[in-house]
């Protein structure tokens, strides 16, 4: 127990601080592409912010490339019947909120790459539970919240690897309490390297595929 508190408290901040910032600092030509791509495609922000669900219940800001309409809050109801996820959990795999750069952004997973802002400011770690909106976090029923609390949010976990949205609400909680009660340096470091390469996977059959291409 005292091992495994001690990773948690300082080797995995401190993966996450080194490995965040390093993230940053080479991928900023990337951030700037994508940020000019998306000014470009439709009016709005390059950023999405809002508010998550993180460690002990904490709400943080949480941001990502927006993949929407500047609207798309306001559009919800109206595509609430198109919700292909169970669970208090809302998603559409082809959203037609999505702008054409969104979409690909999106299902390649390069729209959250301004996590690392988040796991350099320690609200986020490399790996852990997906960080849900704050209303549907706290939806979540007790016996998975309050394990799923124990653990900072993260950028990679089991759930991505293993199906995504393919999966139901109880296998994303069960595989999400499997990541914190596995979390160690090996385990981590292996989950992180899978997401990294299921994310180059994921860019080269969107762009082999052609279907939303955004150049």
């Amino acid at each position: 127990m005292m091992a495994r508190q001690f990773y948690q408290k300082y080797i995995k901040r401190g993966i996450d601080f080194f490995l965040s910032l390093l993230g940053l600092i080479f991928l900023w030509p990337l951030f700037l592409v994508i940020a000019l791509i998306i000014k470009i495609d439709s009016p709005g922000p390059v950023f999405f912010k809002q508010k998550r669900g993180g460690r002990d219940g904490e709400v943080f800001a949480f941001y990502k490339f927006r993949n929407m309409v500047r609207n798309a809050d306001k559009l919800k109801k109206k595509y609430a019947s198109l919700n292909e996820a169970n669970g208090p959990v809302f998603k559409i795999r082809n959203d037609p909120r999505y702008t054409r750069v969104g979409k690909f952004l999106s299902h390649t997973g390069l729209d959250e790459f301004p996590q690392l802002i988040n796991i350099l400011k320690g609200e986020m770690s490399l790996v852990g539970p997906r960080p849900l909106p704050a209303k549907e976090e706290k939806q979540i029923p007790k016996k998975w919240q309050i394990k799923r609390r124990q653990a900072k949010p993260g950028l990679a976990c089991s759930w991505l690897l293993k199906g995504a949205h393919n999966l139901s609400f109880e296998q994303w909680m069960k595989l999400d309490i499997e990541d914190i009660r596995k979390s160690s340096l090996s385990y981590d470091l292996a989950t992180l390297a899978k997401t990294v390469f299921l994310g180059l996977s994921l860019v080269i059959k969107e762009i082999k595929g052609g279907n939303h291409f955004p150049f």
